[in-house]
Formats: structure tokens, C-alpha cells, sequence
């Protein structure tokens, strides 16, 4: 069961916003993730997305083609995961929904229905799969991922009065919404950003349990290393207090 939270206004009548019947479409952002972005591509439910847009930063390995040959939409957007975010859903004129997702296998494709049903039906603008609250396999994320997000959420909290238990990638919003959000953050502080802004600007906001697998190949940019996790953790840690004090 998901938390819902206070009804939103962000220049619109989000109380009694009709369903959103329309385009959803999966943004994935990669960067070296041959060995996994084809059955990634392959395995979301076109039942539920219309299609997928990869926006690779300048892989250096088979990325583009095999997410081309899985039937994905490739874009090149340079180096940055905020900024391979923003570019494709720019890029997605037609879409009411965005799906956003990690690359590697870890998400749970068959939770895209969940994240995006609550938006079709019109009882919710932002809806984010929790790790933490899912069930997680074993050895799929470090004891810091889930400390930051339960920290991020805490501070978020108390800023906003919005409880969040995670800032992963796999979440669901209306394109138009998150338009309109003045997202600027073009690194890894994009997630944080953006539910920090949600959270300010009152949307309706959803947060349901996803199980998380292990990641089916390459090495994570973030927790793979002791410099990608500190990188991140600097991003991360500067978007929140531009965000919240800027």
C-alpha cells in the first residue's frame, strides 16, 4: 500500500485533475551498460509504455546499439544523469507520463504498471518505487544507499512535511508537472532535486514498495567505487542545500 500525501497546486486544480489516459514512456539514462540495457529495453510491458528513449552520456562499450536492436529510441545527451533525464523528457513531446529507470536490470519491470496507474487515474502527480520498503535481494544495495535515502527523507521531511524512504531512479511523473518544476540539477543530485521540489510545490505524491534485484552487469557509477560514491554523495549533498536554502 502506497502513502499518500496532501493535495498539490502547482498552476493547476490538482484536486480535481481528471485521469491522465494518455502517451507514458520510459526514460532510461546509461552509460556502459552493454550487458544489460538489451533485456532491460526488451522486458518493459508495452501494454503499459508506448515506448522507450534511451539517452546514453557517451557510452564507450555497445550500449546504443544493443538498446537499438531491443527496440528503444536512442539519444545521445553527453556526459551528466540530470541532464540525460531533462533531455529526453524534452525529447518525449507526445508523453503525458514518465517512467524513469536505471539501466542495469535492478528495477523491477513489472512494478512500471504500479508506478504509473495512480497517475492514469488521476490520484496522484508523483509516484517513486522504495527500495527500502520493498523487498530487496541480497547484496543489491549497500548499507549506505538505504542510510541516504532514509537521511535524505528525513531532511526532506522536516523541510516539507512530505516522508520519503528513498531517492532511487525508478519513479513516475506527469510530464507537464515536472516541466514545470524548474528542475536544474544535471548530475546525480537530479533525483533529490526533484523530489525535493514535488515535495515543495505540494503534489499529490505516491510512494510505493518495489522489490530490487541485483544489478545484471557492468559496475554501478555510484556505488561501485569509493570515488563514484563520493562524487554522488557531494552532488547530492549540494542539491539538497541549494534546494532548500536557494
Amino acid at each position: 500500500m502506497g502513502i499518500p500525501w496532501s493535495p498539490a497546486r502547482l498552476d493547476l486544480d490538482q484536486e480535481h485533475s481528471p485521469a491522465v489516459a494518455g502517451l507514458a514512456i520510459a526514460v532510461i539514462p546509461t552509460l556502459n551498460e552493454e550487458a544489460s540495457i538489451g533485456a532491460v529495453v526488451r522486458g518493459i510491458p508495452r501494454d503499459v509504455v508506448s515506448r522507450v528513449i534511451v539517452a546514453d552520456g557517451g557510452s564507450r562499450d555497445a550500449t546504443a546499439a544493443r538498446a537499438r536492436e531491443a527496440g528503444a529510441i536512442v539519444i545521445d545527451v553527453g556526459p551528466g544523469y540530470g541532464r540525460a533525464c531533462l533531455l529526453a523528457t524534452q525529447a518525449a513531446v507526445d508523453a503525458d507520463i514518465v517512467v524513469f529507470m536505471d539501466g542495469d536490470g535492478a528495477d523491477d519491470l513489472a512494478s512500471i504498471r504500479a508506478l504509473i496507474e495512480p497517475i492514469r487515474s488521476g490520484t496522484a502527480d508523483f509516484v517513486i518505487g522504495s527500495r527500502v520498503r520493498g523487498m530487496r535481494e541480497a547484496g543489491s544495495m549497500s548499507w549506505h544507499q538505504v542510510a541516504a535515502g532514509l537521511a535524505a527523507g528525513f531532511g526532506i521531511r522536516l523541510l516539507y512535511g512530505v516522508r520519503y524512504t528513498d531517492m532511487g531512479a525508478f519513479r513516475a511523473i506527469r510530464r507537464d508537472v515536472l516541466l514545470n518544476l524548474g528542475m536544474r540539477e544535471m548530475t546525480y543530485g537530479w533525483n533529490i532535486e526533484m523530489q525535493m521540489r514535488a515535495a515543495r510545490a505540494r503534489l499529490r505524491i505516491l510512494e510505493i514498495p518495489v522489490p530490487y534485484h541485483r544489478r545484471t552487469g557492468g559496475t554501478s557509477k555510484v556505488a561501485g567505487s569509493l570515488r563514484g560514491t563520493l562524487r554522488a554523495g557531494f552532488r547530492i549533498v549540494s542539491t539538497f542545500m541549494r534546494v532548500a536554502f536557494g
